[in-house]
């Protein structure tokens, strides 16, 4: 476990620094790792040990930060799990993950563990198991069928932090069950950065704890971006500490990229590439307002193959749980995002499951996206495609307003808005206006299967 006794090691170096932001109150590398101490005594006396398969429910907080930790210390199998998502899919993950021990953890800090009375019978677990390396399980997010879960070796996962770099005061905005969130958590200590917990995700919220804490990284999402931008809360809050801002897990339309600038003149933006299976590639923006990006380096491999990006990485996951893998011998794997491409920079257009199909034309949604986004009055919009008789697909488009407005008038606006900067066949034939709907999940990520 070189890469994680090294970093662990590290914390000793950075032992006065603040680690984590919790609650109004600052926790130094010292105090961090005293939680880990505790946490491992904890473990031993509940034998949580080497191959143990232990789940924890609960957000970012000083306990589930050194609780990640210390399970690496027992080479548990770590499945984390947010409190944000429903019960349903946290029972889903348990049974496919096979999640022995769970450590829930609540608003307060306080945990409990519970024991449940099940064997896991996953070989690929089962042989991983034998390498004596702690692991790491996350999921997919279903939106095709069964979530699936990916297992990782967490010493594999922790190599990429070995190299020392810049610590940032981080805003721990993606949930700690998403590759990106769990990410975000470990390049936050492992740079000797600050780990700053929020108490929701509102935009007034994450703009409150910006201004409190003097932030200087925001990871985030597109769609969290326009719900900022809608919200307005940023005039509201002095957010001139932040220096840079990441984006990633769904493609960002350029129209909200421009407003972001505005809103953010001093600070880098940034799009993230990555996929649970493979880990966060290395990347850099053309520009700060463009959506050109170069991705990989620093142990990973880039392809395009039919207009497809394919990845080979050093720190690909061992395996699904519960699909056969689609890594093929030679370590590559088609990501399934169809890209476009200008020297050494791409473009993502979006997902091959995204495409729509429309009398034989094709079309990704963040392109007509795009184009709602600059319209007048518009908050958020999500296009997706709806069976029709003879037409196969149909586009069709959920809106959310800043203010009232009758559909009648919206649908004429909006057809002459795009039919000057779209094909005809590339215009909604159906808008709906949306009241209280949410248009994402949890996870800030736009919900696209209707």
């Amino acid at each position: 476990m070189v890469a994680i006794n090294t970093i662990l090691k590290r914390f000793e170096s950075f032992k006065n620094n603040s680690a984590i932001y919790w609650m109004g109150s600052n926790y130094t590398y010292k105090d961090l790792l005293i939680k880990i101490d505790e946490w491992v005594d904890i473990l031993e006396h509940n034998n949580i040990n080497q191959g143990s398969i232990c789940g924890f429910v609960g957000d970012y907080s000083p306990a589930t930060c050194s609780l990640v930790f210390a399970l690496m210390k027992r080479k548990a199998i770590i499945v984390p799990l947010s409190d944000q998502v429903e019960d349903t899919k946290i029972y889903s993950f348990k049974k496919i993950a096979g999640v022995k021990f769970l450590i829930t953890i609540d608003n307060n800090d306080n945990y409990s563990i519970e024991t449940n009375k099940i064997n896991s019978n996953n070989n690929l677990i089962s042989d991983f198991i034998k390498c004596q390396h702690p692991g790491l399980v996350v999921f997919t997010s279903g939106s095709t069928g069964e979530p699936k879960g990916i297992l990782h070796d967490c010493e594999n996962v922790m190599g990429k932090f070995i190299d020392i770099r810049n610590g940032w005061g981080t805003i721990l905005f993606l949930l700690v069950d998403h590759f990106g969130g769990f990410n975000s958590l470990l390049s936050s200590f492992a740079y000797g950065g600050s780990a700053i917990c929020i108490p929701d995700r509102k935009p007034e919220s994450v703009c409150q704890i910006i201004e409190e804490t003097k932030a200087t990284l925001l990871p985030t999402t597109p769609t969290f971006i326009n719900m900022l931008i809608a919200s307005r809360s940023y005039q509201n809050f002095d957010l001139s500490s932040i220096k840079l801002i990441t984006y990633g897990t769904e493609v960002m339309p350029e129209s909200t990229l421009v407003k972001l600038k505005g809103i953010f003149p001093n600070a880098k933006i940034k799009q993230t590439y990555g996929l649970s299976e493979l880990g966060v590639l290395r990347s850099k923006s053309k520009s700060d307002n463009s959506v050109w990006v170069k991705v990989g380096g620093e142990g990973f491999e880039t392809k395009i193959i039919d207009g497809y990006l394919w990845v080979r990485s050093h720190s690909n996951m061992v395996g699904y749980l519960n699909a056969p893998n689609p890594i093929n011998k030679k370590g590559w794997m088609n990501t399934g995002d169809q890209v476009e491409v200008k020297g050494d920079y791409i473009k993502i257009l979006g997902r091959k499951s995204e495409m729509i199909n429309i009398g034989g034309q094709k079309v990704f949604p963040i392109e007509i996206e795009t184009v709602l986004l600059e319209a007048e009055n518009i908050t958020e919009a999500t296009v997706f495609g709806k069976d029709h008789p003879i037409m196969g697909k149909v586009l069709s488009a959920n809106i959310s307003l800043k203010t009232p407005e009758s559909l009648s008038e919206l649908k004429d606006r909006l057809r002459k808005h795009c039919v000057n900067k779209l094909a005809n066949w590339k215009v909604p034939l159906r808008f709906n206006i949306m009241s209280n709907e949410k248009q994402h999940n949890e996870r800030f990520k736009k919900i696209r299967n209707q």
